[in-house]
């Protein structure tokens, strides 16, 4: 991906470790933390950090700014900021196509433990979306994770989790995520949080699809993306744990759907047609 030498995002931050152990949960209001299934591999559970734990309370405001471990780290660091500033941008012109306004969520990077608005969080979550402070928060340590845990190759995949996760935000503002808190008690809850996932995956298919038309990608990256989403698909990460794959049991969709819904929002690189719930059983997404 040709990113260097691009406008840098002025909405990350970098955060110390912020002490305390890992917490499930999330605020009520629209306060939701999503993370990628990546968390699954190392014992999450998606429903449990997702909003089913209401006792937790925001953490403090972190203010040291950590020091990069490495190269590959600041490497890292800059290349998010640079994607999130595409992200910006292009749900910015979105946004005003439909005569909205785009409010961009925060990126936070950590080291090990962060305190977000959602509780206090830990390295072993994993990437994810914050709704309580709209941040997407990541551990920089994850590229190490997503390299040798899912074989991801190239430099694209980060892209591809983040987008994913700034498409969470995009959820958040046009109010999916609040329609689906409040089916959280009912028997399809994980029916429509896969559908959540999946469209999150369209979400940074668009991103993808900008990207492209604005000669950002090399060849190869569009693979890479197919690769990661396929990688944390349910089925694989069921069957990496030893199980077999039960689409009932899904969360976040198989590798298959996530690589198709990544592909369309691509194609498309559009809102309409990433309508993830006109589609009443997940399974025929």
């Amino acid at each position: 991906m040709k990113w260097r030498g691009r406008r840098s995002s002025d909405n990350v931050r970098k955060v110390g470790s912020g002490g305390g152990m890992r917490t499930a949960g999330a605020l009520g209001g629209g306060g939701l933390i999503i993370m990628l299934v990546l968390s699954l591999l190392m014992g999450g559970n998606p429903l449990d950090v997702l909003m089913n734990n209401p006792q937790v309370s925001p953490g403090q405001t972190q203010t040291t700014e950590y020091q990069s471990r490495n190269e590959e780290e600041k490497e890292l660091e800059e290349f998010l900021s640079v994607v999130l500033a595409d992200t910006e941008d292009v749900w910015t012109e979105i946004f005003a196509s439909h005569g909205a306004e785009y409010r961009k969520p925060s990126l936070v990077l950590y080291q090990d433990r962060v305190n977000s608005g959602c509780g206090a969080a830990s390295s072993n979550m994993g990437p994810f979306y914050c709704g309580a402070d709209e941040t997407v928060y990541i551990d920089v340590a994850f590229a190490h994770d997503l390299r040798t845990t899912f074989d991801a190759a190239g430099d694209f995949p980060f892209a591809y989790v983040l987008a994913h996760e700034v498409g969470h935000h995009v959820q958040l503002l046009t109010g999916q995520l609040e329609k689906v808190q409040s089916m959280r008690n009912q028997s399809n809850y994980n029916n429509e949080m896969v559908k959540l996932e999946l469209q999150a995956d369209y979400y940074a298919g668009v991103v993808a699809h900008y990207m492209q038309n604005k000669g950002y990608l090399d060849k190869g990256d569009v693979q890479e993306g197919m690769a990661a989403a396929a990688g944390v698909g349910d089925d694989r990460i069921m069957e990496m744990q030893g199980g077999r794959a039960n689409p009932d049991n899904f969360q976040h969709g198989s590798s298959e759907q996530r690589q198709r819904w990544f592909l369309r929002g691509f194609e498309y690189g559009d809102l309409e047609n990433g309508n993830t719930f006109s589609v009443r059983d997940a399974q025929d997404l």
